[in-house]
């Protein structure tokens, strides 16, 4: 097994994930139905500053699954460079959705969901972030707490 590299600073574990939460196209993402059964998806994001915006069909597992809890967890990265991201989430309608959102997901995948019935935008807000590559990143892993950014 290979030697980890040195631990980053916390400080730049948040500009890591912040560089991993503007450039990454993929997220996997983790919800739960009402009757605790779990689904995980990988979706595409548009991330704004402060949210995540994904796109799903209104039927699809992962978006029937927000409308009673509105809770989520949302994994970037892989196993050793991972962000962990838990989350409130909302289902939003294209006529709810603000057009700078609507835009920014459109020219990001060119693909405009914006006037399709069967699709639903999903706004992830997070309140808890995590971040580390190996186990020497264990220790203050943590980013962000109560919508907080600790750093």
């Amino acid at each position: 097994m290979p030697h980890p590299q040195p631990a980053r600073s916390r400080e730049q574990r948040k500009q890591d994930a912040l560089h991993r939460l503007e450039k990454d196209t993929d997220a996997w993402v983790s919800t739960a139905s009402a009757d605790g059964a779990p689904t995980l998806v990988p979706l595409w994001f548009a991330w704004d500053g402060e949210t995540l915006l994904m796109a799903t069909r209104r039927t699809n597992p992962t978006a029937v699954n927000l409308t009673p809890r509105g809770r989520a967890h949302i994994a970037l990265g892989h196993t050793r460079d991972v962000v962990m991201i838990e989350a409130t989430a909302e289902v939003v309608e294209d006529t709810d959705l603000p057009t700078a959102s609507g835009d920014a997901f459109a020219g990001k995948f060119g693909w405009d969901l914006r006037g399709r019935p069967a699709w639903v935008y999903l706004r992830f807000t997070p309140h808890a972030v995590r971040a580390w590559r190996e186990s020497n990143e264990q220790p203050g892993r943590d980013l962000m707490t109560d919508g907080r950014w600790l750093v």
